[in-house]
């Protein structure tokens, strides 16, 4: 066993993984580790802080010629620089987490008995195609509900003649039951007109 970007693999595994630029492998990591932290809320609080210092930096550019639309120019540099930089460095780390996630779906739907193979690689298909096979699933959808709610009508027909079965059990013990006491009664009276 060794370890690859982290995570340990076996020596067959570890045939099959192709190698990595050392630019490659930094730019992945560098790429993850600011998309993380980017995400944080730490990095809202730095946003939120960065835009107070720039509010309060004020007083340096007023008496500057044009102050006001050198320190808005302050602020729309950083704010675009910085936002034209986490463009990529999120893109790339979104791509990587979509390629990962397919490949796990993919994984799945190969290791599912009864699955559609050709779902493989879904993210190929045309709108139309993709379209098509929306309005199939749909259909197995409907169908489904449709079987579902049949299926609840028959359960419910099923317990309503189980209910009257045991309306008729019950009927008809009350009916042994009351035969039983009048066959008591008769029973005791003849006992007491023979011992008389």
């Amino acid at each position: 066993m060794s370890r690859h970007n982290g995570r340990q693999i076996s020596t067959s595994e570890k045939n099959s993984v192709p190698k990595t630029s050392a630019f490659n492998e930094l730019f992945r990591k560098i790429s993850s580790s600011v998309a993380a932290a980017v995400g944080s809320k730490w990095a809202f609080v730095v946003a939120v802080l960065l835009v107070v210092v720039w509010a309060c930096s004020w007083p340096l550019f007023k008496n500057l010629d044009k102050g006001f639309d050198t320190w808005q120019l302050v602020i729309n540099t950083l704010t675009t620089i910085i936002t034209f930089l986490m463009v990529f460095l999120i893109q790339n780390t979104q791509n990587r987490d979509a390629k990962a996630i397919h490949l796990k779906l993919d994984e799945l739907i190969r290791g599912v008995k009864g699955a559609r193979n050709r779902l493989v690689n879904l993210e190929e298909y045309s709108d139309e195609e993709l379209e098509t096979l929306r309005q199939q699933f749909e259909e197995l959808r409907s169908k489904a509900a449709a079987r579902g709610a049949e299926l609840a009508e028959q359960k419910a027909d099923q317990a309503e003649l189980v209910a009257r079965h045991a309306h008729q059990a019950a009927h008809a013990a009350k009916e042994i039951a009351e035969d039983a006491s009048e066959n008591a009664q008769e029973v005791r009276r003849r006992t007491v007109q023979a011992g008389k």
